[in-house]
């Protein structure tokens, strides 16, 4: 693990000493047809890898939710001739990094070797993506570990917040379920759960590949088609349905004895591939997403003392797009606070940025994404998420251009187009003179 981090290391001044641009990208597609895209990172010996599957959680059953989480706990207890013990032997034998994740749209996996242990880090991914073992103790115990975290978000007032507000923007949607799952539906999965579902979402079809470090074209192919070629060619997924949030102009309150109210704050957003995304993008830095420039941090925190950290940000699902914020302040304080996010929004949504506001955000957002792209596992990330949102290969060339593009008049039509209307909103704590409407 030591030389790892070094190589990381490494890599990450070489790629703060290069412009973003010079970051190289090759289409690559396998002998067995699957596409992936490529940076080639010849002085580091070190390759990341970073996969994603059409389905998620969306396609947990909707009495079991929580059976793609609990997959992606379980994919590396075990696989193979391997049992767990032996299967996570053979990975901290070699400084194998292997990880999978369930989000609402996408199963997502990650795989960082070294490149003289390239051949044993493929076949145990291999291994757990085909032929899980999930075997009753195994289950068991990751059941228990899930259930206990989920236990945990019962008293805490963020999950709460956010359980609450996701449930009621999508009731009777797969996005309204809970993807780490609940004390009622954990209870349900059974091993056969866990294995229709890698039938069902682990495909080739749709299957998003990305791959940095020390290797070429021909060496890619053959990697990803001994780790993914044996998978079925298409997966067998449910259907999501296209759904915009639901209780827009709500404030749900609920009651817990704790020091400080938890606000969740939320509306419409734009979806990737609205010509209009790029302005949103910028509209919402200035309103909320800048950490220490926004709107929100100047009013909230550096003028009134609300609150330590408020944040805004976009939200871009395959069925569903949003703007989602939230703060935490004191009780007694929390109707000023609301009321303070919600002048902040009309003020925006009236008048728009200013031209230097406007002016700062496109520098930041320029810079700052360039910075972020400085270890190889970020790079294939960021190579993974263009690929998922479809925004082509040269997306990293084009971006600057797309940001500077973006007019004053444009922010401000944007602004009117997603603040005019209401946001649901979820305060957890005992808030003085705040209850749900």
């Amino acid at each position: 693990m030591k030389l790892l981090a070094r190589c990381a290391l490494l890599f990450a001044v070489l790629c703060i000493a290069a412009p973003a641009r010079a970051v190289p990208i090759e289409r690559v597609i396998s002998p067995g047809g699957l596409e992936a895209w490529l940076v080639r990172q010849e002085t580091v010996p070190l390759i990341s890898l970073e996969f994603a599957f059409a389905g998620g959680a969306s396609q947990d059953p909707a009495e079991k939710a929580g059976v793609a989480h609990m997959v992606s706990a379980l994919l590396d207890e075990g696989a193979g001739d391997l049992d767990s013990r032996a299967f996570h032997e053979k990975l901290e034998g070699k400084a194998i990094e292997l990880r999978f994740r369930a989000g609402r749209d996408y199963f997502n996996g990650s795989l960082r070797m070294l490149n003289e242990h390239r051949d044993d880090a493929v076949e145990l991914m291999r291994l757990a993506l085909t032929a899980p073992r999930f075997e009753t103790q195994d289950v068991e115990r990751i059941r228990g570990q899930i259930f206990s975290g989920v236990q945990r978000d019962i008293s805490s007032p963020n999950a709460i917040a956010s359980r609450r507000w996701w449930a009621a923007a999508f009731p009777d949607h797969p996005y309204g379920r809970e993807v780490n799952g609940s004390l009622e539906s954990l209870p349900r999965i059974g091993v056969e759960d866990l294995r229709t579902y890698v039938k069902r979402v682990l495909a080739r079809d749709g299957l998003k590949i990305a791959i940095v470090g020390n290797l070429d074209a021909a060496a890619a192919g053959v990697l990803i088609d001994r780790i993914f070629g044996s998978l079925p060619a298409k997966p067998d997924l449910q259907p999501v349905p296209m759904v915009d949030p639901q209780g827009l102009g709500q404030r749900i309150v609920v009651d817990l004895d704790v020091p400080q109210t938890v606000i969740t704050f939320g509306r419409r957003g734009v979806f990737r591939q609205d010509p209009d995304f790029m302005a949103a993008y910028i509209l919402d830095h200035i309103l909320g997403g800048g950490s220490f420039s926004s709107r929100f941090y100047t009013e909230i925190r550096e003028k009134r003392g609300l609150a330590y950290s408020i944040h805004d940000n976009l939200v871009w699902l395959k069925s569903t797009a949003l703007m989602i914020g939230g703060t935490a302040t004191r009780a007694d304080r929390t109707a000023e606070a609301l009321t303070v996010i919600e002048s902040e929004i009309q003020r925006m949504a009236e008048s728009g940025p200013t031209e230097e506001e406007l002016a700062k955000a496109k520098a930041y957002l320029k810079g700052a994404y360039a910075l972020n792209l400085d270890t190889s596992n970020k790079i294939a990330g960021a190579l993974l998420q263009i690929q998922l949102d479809g925004l082509g290969i040269d997306y990293i060339d084009r971006r600057g251009a797309l940001i500077d593009s973006v007019t004053l008049e444009d922010a401000k039509r944007v602004a009117q187009r997603l603040l005019k209307s209401g946001m649901l909103v979820t305060v957890v704590g005992r808030p003085q003179g705040v209850t749900s409407n």
